[in-house]
């Protein structure tokens, strides 16, 4: 009995020595996230850049002992990102405008008295933790092991935090979550899919409120 359980113990450290670095990542991330929404840090864009910039960053350094500017921090290749950047927002643009008609939308998104102007600042501020937790963090943390699975892995997370917003932006993150995923890992850098996330939600902020 006691060789048995020895054994089950060998196995069970040699399983989180072979993963060491997905399990810090995965549960890591899970932890902040879950910090995030029992334990807000006062205003949300805050927090988010705490929780999801700030103690990333940490966990790379102290657990995980790299470079956070290789773990999509740095700029990797911008060339071929800036394409992607304009691309997609060539498209996703017009797309906005034409959801932004849609009375979920609407109700959602409607604000009394917004000032695009702070609102732009704010939201700059809270993708910065948003966007390098999964398509940074995770996606990078984890592409060693699963390689472009790391792509499909958090996209999931990213589609269920958006579970209270309107349908049709939550169904649309299984796919947005893939794409900004991928041109992540393409470029080497979360920085191209956080400057259209930004774009985007001011984009679709000034259409439903001053169109």
């Amino acid at each position: 009995m006691k060789k048995a359980i020895a054994i089950e113990l060998q196995d069970l450290v040699g399983f989180a020595k072979r993963n060491y670095t997905e399990i810090v990542v995965i549960a890591s991330s899970t932890l902040f996230i879950l910090l995030h929404y029992y334990h807000k840090l006062g205003n949300s864009w805050a927090s988010s850049f705490v929780y999801f910039a700030v103690f990333p960053v940490l966990t790379i350094i102290i657990l995980l002992r790299k470079n956070p500017l290789h773990l999509g921090l740095g700029l990797g290749d911008w060339r071929l990102w800036l394409k992607y950047v304009c691309v997609v927002l060539l498209f996703a643009l017009p797309i906005l405008y034409i959801g932004s008609h849609l009375h979920p939308m609407k109700r959602y998104y409607t604000a009394q008295h917004l000032s695009l102007l702070n609102y732009s600042l704010q939201i700059s501020v809270y993708m910065l933790g948003f966007e390098f937790l999964f398509r940074g963090f995770m996606l990078f943390g984890l592409k060693e092991k699963f390689k472009e699975g790391a792509i499909l892995v958090q996209m999931v997370p990213f589609t269920l935090l958006h579970i209270r917003k309107p349908e049709v932006e939550t169904f649309g993150c299984i796919f947005t979550g893939i794409l900004f995923g991928y041109i992540a890992y393409r470029g080497n850098s979360f920085w191209p899919v956080y400057i259209i996330h930004v774009v985007v939600n001011i984009a679709n902020a000034y259409f439903i409120n001053f169109l």
